[in-house]
């Protein structure tokens, strides 16, 4: 049997993953505010075959304007997950990229992707359950 993989960058051992809890500065909280945001992984995954110009990008996403698209961009380049490259060109030409970094998030958002393959018929019925039960509940209160 096989030894289990380990990080090729082991946790820093004066913070552990999460102490008690997911405190404001936990490692783990970071990566999951990260990805809880809107379109950073749908942005990152759009961005996995390479540099694209905002308006391919937009189109193969589908559903998200400019503004918030150019917003989640900026954002993504603060957080060091992707460049922004200008092209000296008239008219001037500029694509993104996901940068070495942001490759690494790859794998966690094609294993979501995946998982809502697998499960997301399942929550879409549960979330439909709701639903109904909340419009159940509605409509008895307003034979009061």
């Amino acid at each position: 049997m096989s030894e289990p993989a380990t990080p090729s960058r082991p946790l820093a051992p004066e913070r552990p993953l999460a102490p008690e809890g997911f405190i404001a500065d936990c490692r783990a909280r970071l990566g999951f505010d990260l990805l809880a945001r809107t379109w950073t992984a749908v942005v990152i995954f759009g961005l996995r075959q390479g540099p694209r110009r905002p308006g391919e990008l937009r189109e193969a996403i589908g559903g998200i304007s400019p503004k918030v698209l150019n917003d989640t961009l900026r954002r993504l380049e603060d957080d060091g997950l992707v460049e922004k490259r200008r092209y000296a060109e008239a008219p001037p030409r500029v694509e993104y990229a996901l940068t070495p970094l942001g490759q690494t998030l790859l794998g966690p958002v094609e294993a979501l992707g995946a998982w809502s393959v697998e499960y997301g018929e399942a929550v879409v019925e549960a979330q439909e359950r709701a639903e109904e039960r909340a419009g159940q509940r509605a409509g008895r209160g307003r034979g009061r």
